[in-house]
């Protein structure tokens, strides 16, 4: 496939320049705004980092969009579920003053997916955005693959699909609660045809589907991009046809081009994007920027649920919704996690460190989708990507892959 540096509409202007050392600092991103959990000294820059300002999240292009969005994007799927409005807002208000610039949400928000609590997450960002600076803020947004579950969602729909009418309907609903004009990352939620997904990892054959052409998905998209509501468009827990088949039928069509792929990506979760996604998404390749969720393995990489009694994994999601995400509470899944516990403690790292400073140094990541609920929780996320050594050293480096290399996959059901 010839490379496709560039996109195919015109975009609207950025928010930001093309540097993150002129993009204005809040004030409270003072060098003391935040206590270090561990202080190291960097050792060397890496390539996809804009600017090296210390103590100061990084900024990166993602895909070949003329989006500069931070390598830290606010996961919001608790808004409604766990976290109160107010709390919602709090968290919304500590990214964005410490130098977040991106959120994530999606029409299916909170999860777990519920009829009574659709929607809920959205409606806490259009309350929280109506006292912000819109253009300062990269707001991305999901529209759901097919489902014979959430066919709720819709106004008359039993099952969801991603052709134009439930695009467009997705697309209007999503606007009206989020109470703005505009979309800046339409995402495909999961594919309209069948894909192996959430810990499955072999595809079957048998689970084949017709389903809605690229082209007439991409058509939808353009005629939102035209309309002025959606600004670029990308894809989620897609695989390396999926990614191919949009983006040639994009260049052969002369129809939007997805920017970005939003899979799952951490200590527990490599294989798949490594083995061949990343050749896909190269910028040499087809430029598919990598928005990573679950670098901390859903809360397990912290630790947290090694003790099922503790106060703090009792207070997870894990324990909370029985069955959700149970590939991360796997024997082996344990097994693999406590190797990266000792691992950490080992090079005097926090287990949070530890995951996060892996995900953030990885070449071909663009944005870590990180989400909270509480602003502690996320101070300890931004300190860890700010703070730990970058890119961590050559010595953990060893160590991580020699774990690796004894517990591939270890979250496949």
């Amino acid at each position: 496939m010839a490379s496709s540096s560039c996109s195919l509409f015109s975009p609207i202007p950025a928010y930001s320049s093309s540097s993150c050392c002129n993009k204005p600092r809040p004030l409270s991103m003072s060098l003391n705004a935040t206590t270090p959990l561990r202080t190291r000294s960097a050792r060397k820059k890496s390539t996809l980092i804009v600017c090296a300002q210390k103590n100061a999240l990084q900024y990166r292009k993602l895909g070949d969009s003329d989006l500069n969005i931070s390598e830290i994007t606010l996961g919001t799927m608790t808004f409604g579920q766990q976290n109160t409005e107010k709390e919602s807002h709090d968290i919304l208000n500590y990214a964005f003053e410490n130098g977040i610039n991106a959120l994530d949400t999606a029409e299916a928000y909170p999860i777990p997916m519920k009829k009574e609590t659709q929607g809920s997450t959205d409606r806490y960002i259009g309350s929280w955005l109506k006292s912000q600076s819109r253009d300062k803020i990269i707001l991305a947004t999901k529209v759901c693959g097919y489902s014979e579950r959430a066919g709720y969602i819709r106004d008359n729909a039993n099952v969801l699909r991603v052709d134009a009418v439930n695009i467009k309907e997705s697309v209007e609903k999503s606007l009206k609660r989020l109470d703005t004009d505009y979309i800046d990352l339409l995402q495909i939620h999961w594919p309209d045809r069948y894909v192996a997904l959430f810990g499955e990892y072999s595809y079957d054959p048998s689970k084949w589907r017709p389903s809605v052409p690229f082209v007439e998905q991409l058509q939808a998209f353009q005629e939102l991009i035209n309309a002025g509501k959606v600004r670029y468009i990308g894809v989620s827990n897609e695989t390396s046809y999926g990614v191919m088949e949009f983006v040639h039928a994009a260049k052969v069509e002369g129809l939007p081009k997805i920017v970005s792929i939003q899979n799952s990506y951490s200590l527990l979760v490599r294989t798949r994007f490594e083995v061949d996604l990343v050749e896909v998404c190269h910028p040499k390749n087809c430029n598919v920027g990598l928005l990573s969720y679950s670098p901390l393995g859903g809360g397990s990489l912290t630790g947290k649920y090694i003790d099922i009694n503790s106060e703090a994994a009792k207070k997870g999601r894990l324990n909370l919704f029985p069955g959700y995400m149970e590939r991360y509470n796997q024997s082996v899944a344990r097994e693999a996690t406590i190797q990266y516990l000792e691992l950490a403690k080992k090079h005097g790292l926090t287990p949070v460190q530890l995951a996060l400073g892996f995900a953030r140094d990885r070449p071909f990541m663009t944005s870590s989708i990180i989400g909270a609920t509480s602003v502690d929780q996320l101070k300890e996320d931004i300190d860890a990507f700010i703070t730990t050594e970058r890119p961590l050293p050559a010595e953990i480096n060893a160590d991580i892959e020699a774990v690796f290399k004894r517990y591939k996959d270890p979250t496949i059901l």
